[in-house]
């Protein structure tokens, strides 16, 4: 039998295991950072390198250690506020769970520094291909967080970091995956850099400094004034919250004292929350009676939130209602129901481990299938409610049937003193810039904001505080980049990063094998 082929060195790790471990926890504290309330946007240019630099020349069972690091580190703070009433069995639960996702995502990203030098390992092959290999399997990452298990939960979107930043405005082109794809190409390509050591060749540093001057040129994809809607928009501050203690109406009756201000004003479309009314409208007759009532008192339509019954089955709905109509003359329901929050996946499952908590909730919501605009004498708005917002398919569906604005619904009464509501801000503010369109986000306790196409503030009602805005708001027509090619450029990245990292792999082992000296 001939003698097995030498084995080729592996890259050698670029730190020790407990320094990695120590690189990894503090990449993910500092990206932690970067989401609000905080919202230090430029530590992401230290929290990804220091998780890149963790996972470099790594075998796999450490690759996933120093990856679950990070994710902890991050998850454990990023989504603390799901503690605030449930207590911590929810928040561990959820942040070990994207925590363990995160390791296992963080081994190819290892087997992409250890591969690729195998194969090339020339200075543009370091600073070109491989950041761009690197870049696109954290963006793989958060396509798998953000799409699985029972739909996923993409939150901790690199890209979203920048909601208010300069970069922000490259996402109405590429997206928020690409953007993330950017900013970790950048990250990347100055690590590969350093290691590197040929600082006397500028060329060297032309990938890195070329996609970051990308980033901060590149303007806003330009769209098209369409005019103005005035849009009275209500945030009542009721006890809308799981465990606030409420009488029948008491809701309502809140939303309907914030938007007394209103009554004899000039409004086009009335605003309500998701949360903002305490009965089904659709079947009972005083709710639908008061909502009659007030559109004929505002002369306007009125976009209102309410838990719909159909048969056996639950909808978070947005509802259209307009004066002198067969109420409601449209109805959006959430695509995106909250797993553990709005239903119970595997419920005979997880009630084994926390019964008390999983009986906690007894409604089971059917996710909508309408799509998410509605025509409002004219004008398309699109719609997402509550966690819609941070789901792709729902806001750029919206745009591509024609909305001229978003109106956004939710309710943050579970996570009063917590930063979650400025979080789903951000969100709200990336896709105003990601479509060049308005978006009026209302929340039953705040904090609500009008955000402009271009992402600035145009109207703000401060958290746990009952009030209104009335503005005009700009309306746009035309589809960025973004809107049109945004899923193909996350299939691109994605089933590119997989595809290049197996040829890598079997390239790798099928090739003439060289014992080369391992890069350090």
């Amino acid at each position: 039998m001939p003698p097995a082929p030498p084995q080729p060195r592996l890259t050698r790790p670029l730190l020790p295991l407990w320094a990695a471990v120590l690189c990894a926890a503090a990449g993910g504290l500092l990206l932690s950072t970067a989401f609000p309330a905080l919202a230090w946007w430029p530590m992401v240019f230290v929290a990804v390198p220091l998780a890149l630099m963790s996972l470099i020349g790594r075998r796999i069972w450490s690759a996933g250690l120093v990856g679950l690091v990070f994710g902890l580190a991050f998850f454990l703070v990023n989504v603390s506020f799901t503690a605030r009433y449930l207590g911590p069995v929810p928040w561990l639960a959820l942040s070990i769970f994207e925590a363990v996702l995160t390791a296992v995502a963080a081994i190819p990203i290892t087997l992409a520094y250890r591969w690729l030098p195998r194969v090339r390992d020339g200075a543009w092959a370091r600073l070109v291909a491989l950041p761009a290999l690197v870049a696109a399997l954290w963006v793989l990452r958060e396509q798998l967080l953000g799409t699985w298990p029972y739909g996923g939960f993409p939150w901790g979107r690199v890209g979203i970091t920048q909601a208010a930043s300069p970069l922000a405005e490259v996402a109405s082109w590429v997206g928020v995956a690409g953007l993330s794809f950017l900013i970790v190409f950048v990250c990347a390509s100055a690590v590969e850099w350093v290691r590197l050591r040929r600082y006397g060749d500028l060329r060297t540093a032309i990938p890195g400094v070329g996609v970051l001057l990308v980033l901060v040129v590149i303007p806003q994809f330009p769209t098209t004034d369409a005019g103005s809607l005035r849009v009275g928009a209500v945030q009542g501050n009721g006890p809308a919250g799981y465990f606030d203690a409420r009488g029948r109406n008491d809701v309502l009756n809140a939303q309907l004292q914030a938007t007394a201000p209103l009554f004899g004003e000039d409004v086009d479309v009335l605003l309500w929350p998701e949360g903002g009314v305490d009965s089904d409208p659709t079947t009972d007759p005083g709710t639908a009676t008061t909502l009659d009532a007030l559109t004929q008192r505002l002369d306007a339509p009125l976009v209102v939130a309410a838990v719909t019954q159909r048969g056996d089955e639950y909808f978070n709905s947005s509802l259209l209602w307009e004066q002198d109509a067969d109420n409601p003359v449209d109805v959006y329901d959430k695509r995106h129901p909250v797993p553990f929050g709005e239903f119970v996946p595997d419920r005979w499952l997880y009630r084994q481990f926390a019964p008390d908590l999983i009986d906690l909730i007894q409604r089971e919501y059917t996710p909508g299938g309408a799509r998410p605009f509605f025509d409002v004498d004219g004008v398309g708005v699109g719609l997402a409610i509550c966690f819609d917002v941070i789901y792709d398919d729902v806001v750029w569906d919206g745009a591509q049937d024609g909305a001229e604005l978003f109106m956004f619904q939710t309710n943050n009464a579970d996570f009063r003193g917590t930063d979650e509501n400025l979080q789903q801000l951000a969100f709200a503010r990336m896709r105003a810039v990601e479509t060049g369109r308005s978006v009026v986000n209302i929340s039953t306790v705040g904090t609500s904001q009008i955000i402009a196409p271009d992402g600035s503030e145009i109207a703000v009602i401060a958290a746990d505080t009952a009030g209104h805005m009335l503005e005009d708001v700009p309306l746009r027509t035309g589809l960025t980049p973004a809107v049109i090619f945004g899923g193909a450029i996350q299939l691109l990245l994605v089933g590119g990063a997989a595809a290049a990292l197996i040829a890598l792999g079997v390239i790798g082992r099928i090739r003439p094998r060289n014992a080369k000296t391992p890069t350090p």
